[in-house]
């Protein structure tokens, strides 16, 4: 792939990709115009239909309140290494049969329709279907699991959602850039880790904004309801204005391109991502924690956090360099590496 004078970039076909303000408009609109049709996807079930999804919205919203609400402020004292998960396996159990019995024999896997390079959809392309690192991922668990790389719903679900969208059974499991912390795995089960980043500033190239610290005070900073990043910044905040939360992590770029806030705190990953999109603004400072994405399911469903983690054992040696090269590495660098996999003992 290489860069056009004027900011776009070309995929092998000869596509456009845009950059700037204008191709982030446009694939704000696509992804605006593309959750309608993916949040009315029927539910699938082991023998039913669909039961409502704005109901199932509204019950989600009102879930991810009690959750925030009694989710720890701070990590529980003997959660040291929220990462470990349980040991593979290649064996089938019980939430892996029930996937299989369905009348409509696929997985559900929550994701992100407008993080570029992770899960988007790429408004220059004829289909407009979901592509990027994390739609890499869930297709080979699709493969390696039903024997079809095809085999899967996606359902497109706001930060603050997943973790409403796996409890209440909307979703199989989440693919969805999930930072594994001590909170969350005491709501849900998490496979190991998949990717290693951490959390980041990013302001316009001509702010006085520096990084995570001082200069923070007296600006307006956007994150992203139900983050890390949300969490970090009500722990300490250095002075900011941090009113300003967004279902996803788009729309505070989009705050950001209008002058609506200062500065954006998300993860290194994504912000390298909204970077590519909008050359005005860039990151600032260095990343000032260090957190793992992992696939993230229902508390109890051990056959298949198993099963995955079985799948990422392989993927890490076949695939996930490959995705990495053609997604991430023209804006994070050649040189990353998958985590290597902790587990439970």
């Amino acid at each position: 792939m290489r860069t056009r004078r004027d900011g776009a970039r070309w995929d092998g076909g000869g596509v456009a990709r845009l950059r700037g303000w204008g191709g982030v408009a446009t694939m704000a609109l696509a992804c605006l115009l593309a959750t309608a049709l993916v949040l009315v996807l029927p539910r699938l079930s082991d023998g039913g239909g669909d039961r409502g999804n704005s109901a199932a919205a509204h019950a989600g919203s009102r879930a991810a309140d009690r959750l925030t609400q009694a989710a720890p402020a701070r990590a529980d004292e003997e959660c040291k290494e929220p990462e470990r998960s349980l040991r593979p396996s290649p064996k089938d159990g019980p939430v892996l049969d029930a996937i299989k019995k369905r009348k409509v024999r696929k997985l559900i896997v929550g994701v992100d329709q407008n993080s570029y390079r992770w899960g988007y959809r790429d408004p220059n392309k004829e289909k407009g279907e979901l592509e990027g690192f994390d739609i890499d991922l869930a297709h080979e668990i699709a493969e390696r699991l039903l024997g079809d790389r095809d085999a899967v719903v996606f359902r497109a679900i706001p930060t603050n959602q997943r973790i409403p969208a796996i409890q209440s059974g909307q979703v199989d499991m989440v693919v969805r850039t999930m930072t594994i912390n001590c909170a969350r795995v005491e709501q849900v089960d998490f496979s190991t880790a998949y990717f290693e980043t951490g959390q980041q500033v990013l302001a316009p190239r001509k702010s006085t904004i520096t990084g995570y610290n001082d200069t923070l005070k007296g600006k307006r900073v956007c994150s992203a309801a139900g983050s890390t990043a949300e969490a970090a910044l009500k722990e300490r905040s250095f002075g900011a204005d941090i009113k300003t939360t967004v279902p996803n992590q788009l729309d505070c770029l989009v705050r950001l391109q209008l002058g609506q806030v200062d500065a954006v705190l998300t993860d290194g990953a994504l912000a390298a991502g909204q970077a590519a999109q909008d050359p005005t603004v860039t990151l600032k400072g260095e990343p000032f924690t260090t957190e793992y994405y992992g696939v993230a399911m229902k508390k109890g469903a051990d056959d298949l956090v198993r099963r995955v983690n079985d799948v990422l054992e392989d993927y890490r040696r076949d695939g996930w360099k490959k995705s990495y090269d053609e997604w991430l590495a023209d804006d994070l660098g050649g040189s990353a590496r998958p985590p290597k996999p902790k587990y439970k003992n």
